[in-house]
């Protein structure tokens, strides 16, 4: 497994210079988010070894856990090998999720799902 240290340009930013970060318990390995990062919001998570993002909406940098207090510590960012995701491994200081769930993937989306809505 090639484990190089490589640099931000190697990576793949999307037309509005965001990647997708997936962000996981680095001990438990549940799925806790996905958030969009930028070149700034991926330095200073890399410099300060907590999470920050971008947040579309809001169109600013956001770092979790500023209101909240449910910060995520990094331990390791990882990059997909297409080089446009990041798999950020943290330890969460209290739930992701904005709802208060550990986890914004708390919803289970059912087979019969697919069928909804046709008549």
């Amino acid at each position: 497994m090639d484990r190089t240290v490589n640099t931000l340009d190697d990576l793949s930013f999307n037309q509005d210079g965001l990647i997708p970060c997936i962000v996981q318990d680095a001990h438990e390995l549940d799925v806790l988010m996905m958030a969009w990062m930028n070149e700034e919001s991926l330095r200073l998570t890399l410099e300060q070894q907590t999470t920050w993002f971008y947040s579309r909406s809001r169109r600013a940098l956001w770092h979790k856990g500023e209101e909240s207090g449910n910060t995520q510590r990094l331990v390791e960012l990882r990059y997909d090998c297409d080089a446009d995701t990041l798999l950020a491994l943290v330890e969460p200081a209290g739930p992701a999720c904005h709802t208060g769930n550990r986890t914004c993937f708390y919803r289970t989306l059912e087979p019969e799902a697919a069928d909804a809505g046709r008549a």
